[in-house]
């Protein structure tokens, strides 16, 4: 054999070992988990009202929903989770807390589809649908599903007021998602 086919061989294995590890791999080494503090972010609606994390967290717990965007559809699964939480608003607001879901996708086009998201509904106050443009968010949450028709892995966060977490699910497929009420269990235990 020669040396220069000993060389491509050992470059060849040195590139399929290290190469492609998977999106839930590579997405699980910056997750935030339980007891960890909760990274700030600003993100804007899309009538252009701005959010941060830091400022919602004085109001009061926060939860988090990292919802799919538009992978080319509006995600019947976001629908559904999105309409549980607001059927359960009132519990929420007495609980003092505040909801941010979180739109991902390119910018081009992302605040019509947020906005056809959300069309004919009429968001409560505490409840903030926020732009998440180009995945900076995502990306920095560990959150990004970098797949052929996926954005972001569905998750949901309770953070106290102190921005840490409290309660944690991230799923690895579109439809296991937290509900309301194992969220709201979880801000009456923080209580």
């Amino acid at each position: 054999m020669s040396i220069r086919n000993v060389f491509c061989a050992l470059f060849l294995i040195a590139v399929t070992s290290c190469a492609y590890t998977g999106p839930s791999q590579a997405a699980a080494m910056f997750r935030p988990a339980v007891g960890a503090q909760a990274p700030n972010f600003k993100l804007s609606t899309a009538a252009g009202e701005e959010v941060e994390l830091a400022a919602m967290k004085k109001k009061g717990p926060v939860v988090l929903l990292m919802l799919r965007g538009f992978p080319g559809y509006q995600c019947p699964y976001c629908t559904r989770q999105v309409g549980e939480f607001m059927s359960r608003i009132k519990d929420f607001q007495s609980a003092g807390a505040n909801i941010i879901a979180v739109y991902p996708g390119p910018a081009e086009g992302l605040a019509e589809h947020a906005e056809d998201f959300v069309r004919g509904k009429t968001l409560p106050s505490n409840f903030y649908l926020v732009l998440d443009p180009d995945y900076s968010f995502t990306n920095m949450y560990g959150l990004r599903w970098d797949a052929p028709n996926e954005t972001a892995y569905p998750a949901t966060f309770l953070l106290d007021k102190k921005g840490i977490i409290r309660f944690e699910k991230i799923s690895s497929t579109h439809g296991d998602r937290a509900g309301a009420d194992s969220v709201l269990e979880a801000l009456r235990a923080m209580q």
